[in-house]
């Protein structure tokens, strides 16, 4: 069992920065692949960018490529997001989400925390 608890959401203006962090518990989180997730009012929940267990993989959705980036310290057990140029369509609740890294579906999920980007 794993439990996420993300942090570091907000209101920020647009072309402005935010650092989300997600700590997880249990003692094998670098076994977990991680993902961020958000959603926008209205919108399903969409994938934002994600980092192998190892934290040597990372891949990003086209809309946050090149402005987020996603790190992770498995000293510590957590993923942080940071996120750069931030555009008003960047407002969503955000959340960390973990599988197993042979896995193909996210198992456990934070409860989100909120973006917003004042234009």
């Amino acid at each position: 069992q794993v439990q996420l608890v993300e942090s570091g959401g907000g209101l920020v203006q647009a072309g402005g920065s935010l650092r989300l962090s997600c700590t997880a518990s249990g003692r094998t989180f670098s076994s977990y692949t991680m993902g961020w997730f958000r959603q926008a009012p209205g919108k399903e929940r969409e994938f934002a960018a994600l980092i192998s267990g190892s934290g040597t993989y990372t891949n990003y959705a086209d809309s946050v490529k090149g402005r987020f980036t996603i790190s992770r310290d498995n000293a510590k057990n957590t993923v942080s997001l940071q996120m750069n140029s931030l555009k008003p369509e960047d407002t969503a609740v955000y959340f960390c989400a973990a599988r197993w890294s042979a896995a193909s579906v996210y198992d456990y999920w934070g409860q989100g925390t909120q973006v917003t980007v004042a234009s």
